[in-house]
C-alpha cells in the first residue's frame, strides 16, 4: 500500500491522515466541508490538541498529505466521519425513547468510494457504529461497485478498526494504544493491520468486524454505567446527609472496588452516545444500559435544582457557570452537560454568565459568553464549577471576592482545602449532604449508636 485516502478530517481523521503521511504513505485527506479544508490549509485547527498543529503542518509541508473535497484513487480508504445520534441526549432528557445512530455520513462516504474501488482495495471504517454496520450497511454499498467483497475472494477488503483515543492525548494514544481490527474475513483484517503497522506500537488484536464494533461500544458503555452508579450514590448521599466523596474514597480501599466519580453528567462524543448504539440493536435486552444513560442525562437537571435552591430569595440572581467543556483541560464541548446546565438556567429566566478558559465562545451561548473569569463573577450571586480545568480547580475563595453573594456549587468536588471548607453551607458539592456538620458527625432521628 502506498496511497491512502482518509475521509473526514475531524478529531480522528486529521491526526490519522497526518500520522500516515509521516510514516511513508501518500495521503489524501478528504472533507466535504470546504471551510474545514481552508482552515487546515491556513494552519488553523479545530481544538487544542497538543502537538496536532505541528504534526499536520509537517505532513503538509512534506507534500505527502494533500487535501481534497472528494475521494481520489487509492490503495486504502479510511472512513472517519461522524456518527451522531438522531436524538441527542440533551434534547429530550425526559423522553423514554432511546437515541439511534445517524449513519448518513458513513453511508455518504461509502457511496463516494464505489466508483473508485479496485480489486484488492482496502476500506477501513474507523467511525464508531452500532454492531453489524460494517457487514450489513457498509459492505452492501461497496458491493455496488460490481467487485467481489472480501480478501479471500480477491475483491475489496473491508475492516472495522475503531478509534479508542482520548481527547487531550490523541497523538500519544494513536501510537501507543492497543488496537482492535475486525475484518469481514481474515485477509481483510491482516491487510488492515499492515496499514497501521508503520506507526502503531501497541498490541494489535485481530477479530471479526462485528466483534470489533461491539468492543468499542462496550468500553464506553462500561464507563457510562459505572458513572451512573456513582451519580446515584451521590443523590442518595445528599438525601441521607453524608459526603459521597469521602465515602467513595473509603470504598475504593477495598481491593476489588473502584467507584468512579459523580458529577454534572456525562459528555463527549463517545461515552454519552455509544451506549445508545448497543441499546438500539436490542432494546428489550438493555434495561441497565438505557437506565444508566438516563441517570447520567438527568444530572444537569439536578445541578439546576441545586442552583435554584441556593439562590432562592435573591432578587434577579446572576449565576456564573465556570467551565463548558465536557472534561478538564480540553476545549471539546460535544455533548457537554455544562451546556445543558446553562441552557436550563436560562430557560428558568436566570441571568447566566459563562466562562471557559479553553472552549471560549460556544455557538448558541453567545449571550452568556464572558471573556474572563473576572467578567463572569463580577456581581454574580452564585458560581457553579462545571468543568475542573486546572485554571478553575485551583481557584481560592478570595478570587471570587467580586461576587455579590459568595455561593459556590462545585459539581466536580474540585474546590477543596481549608479555605473552601470555611465557606460552610455556602459551598455546595454534588453528593455532599448539607446537614452533616464539619468536623463532627450529625445524627438525626431515632438512631441507636
Amino acid at each position: 500500500m502506498k496511497q491512502v485516502c482518509v475521509l473526514g478530517l475531524g478529531y480522528i481523521g486529521l491526526p490519522t491522515a497526518a500520522m500516515l503521511a509521516l510514516h511513508g504513505f501518500q495521503v489524501t485527506g478528504v472533507d466535504v466541508d470546504a471551510s474545514v479544508l481552508q482552515a487546515i490549509r491556513q494552519r488553523r485547527f479545530r481544538g487544542q490538541e497538543p502537538g496536532l498543529a505541528a504534526l499536520v503542518g509537517q505532513a503538509l509541508e512534506s507534500g505527502r498529505l494533500q487535501l481534497a473535497g472528494e475521494p481520489r484513487p487509492a490503495d486504502a480508504f479510511v472512513i472517519a466521519v461522524p456518527t451522531p445520534c438522531t436524538r441527542p441526549p440533551q434534547a429530550h432528557r425526559s423522553s423514554a425513547a432511546p437515541a439511534r445512530a445517524d449513519l448518513s455520513y458513513v453511508i455518504a462516504a461509502a457511496e463516494s468510494l464505489v466508483p473508485r474501488l479496485q480489486p484488492g482495495s482496502l476500506v477501513v471504517l474507523e467511525s464508531t457504529v452500532p454492531p453489524r454496520t460494517t457487514v450489513d450497511v457498509l459492505t452492501p454499498i461497496l458491493a455496488r461497485s460490481g467487485l467481489a467483497i472480501g480478501g479471500s475472494r480477491g475483491g475489496v477488503m473491508v475492516a472495522h478498526c475503531p478509534e479508542r483515543v482520548l481527547p487531550g492525548n490523541i497523538l500519544h494514544e494513536l501510537v501507543h494504544d492497543d488496537r482492535i481490527i475486525g475484518g469481514i474475513d481474515r485477509p481483510s483484517a491482516e491487510r488492515a493491520r499492515e496499514l497501521y503497522a508503520p506507526f502503531a506500537e501497541g498490541a494489535v488484536f485481530l477479530t471479526d468486524a462485528t466483534t470489533a464494533e461491539m468492543v468499542k461500544l462496550m468500553e464506553n458503555t462500561y464507563r457510562d454505567v459505572n458513572i451512573a452508579l456513582a451519580n446515584e450514590f451521590a443523590l442518595v448521599a445528599e438525601r441521607i446527609g453524608i459526603d459521597i466523596w469521602e465515602a467513595i474514597e473509603l470504598a475504593n480501599h477495598h481491593p476489588r472496588v473502584r467507584v468512579l466519580k459523580p458529577g454534572p453528567g456525562v459528555g463527549g462524543h463517545c461515552i454519552a452516545i455509544d451506549p445508545w448504539f448497543i441499546a438500539q440493536m436490542a432494546p428489550d435486552a438493555t434495561p441497565l444500559i438505557q437506565t444508566a444513560r438516563r441517570v447520567n442525562d438527568s444530572m444537569p437537571g439536578h445541578v439546576v435544582r441545586l442552583v435554584k435552591r441556593a439562590v432562592a430569595g435573591i432578587d434577579k440572581p446572576v449565576v456564573a457557570c465556570l467551565g463548558l467543556a465536557y472534561k478538564a483541560d480540553v476545549d471539546d464541548v460535544r455533548e457537554s452537560p455544562a451546556l445543558e446546565v446553562v441552557r436550563r438556567l436560562q430557560a428558568e429566566g436566570i441571568d447566566v454568565r459563562a466562562f471557559d478558559p479553553h472552549a471560549g465562545r460556544v455557538p448558541g451561548l453567545e449571550d452568556a459568553h464572558c471573556e474572563s473569569l473576572a467578567e463572569a463573577i463580577r456581581g454574580a450571586d452564585c458560581a457553579v464549577l462545571l468543568t475542573d480545568h486546572r485554571e478553575l480547580s485551583s481557584l481560592q475563595p478570595e478570587q471570587l471576592a467580586a461576587m455579590r453573594h459568595l455561593l459556590v456549587i462545585d459539581t466536580r468536588n474540585a474546590l477543596r482545602g481549608a479555605a473552601w471548607q470555611q465557606l460552610g453551607e455556602r459551598r455546595i458539592a454534588v453528593g455532599a449532604g448539607q446537614h452533616r456538620l464539619r468536623g463532627e458527625y450529625a445524627v438525626s432521628g431515632d438512631v441507636d449508636l
